[in-house]
């Protein structure tokens, strides 16, 4: 399973997904809207976010950290 994060810098709660993901060997593709990805894009994916990160695993959109830290809890 490969999962997706949208996050942007300077973001806490991103890099607290990152480095969980990283932890429980999940690979993932980090789409950071500072940088290559635009607001825009996010919202494409996510029409109702008003936060980052959004993470999706494989197919499925799970949220922001706390939930990405229940899922795999």
């Amino acid at each position: 399973m490969k999962a997706i994060v949208w996050s942007k810098d300077q973001c806490p709660f991103c890099d607290q997904a990152k480095n969980l993901l990283k932890a429980k060997g999940i690979e993932f593709e980090e789409r950071n809207v500072s940088k290559d990805w635009t607001r825009e894009q996010l919202l494409e994916a996510v029409p109702n976010a008003r936060t980052v990160p959004q993470i999706f695993l494989g197919e499925e959109l799970v949220g922001g950290f706390n939930e990405l830290r229940q899922r795999l809890a």
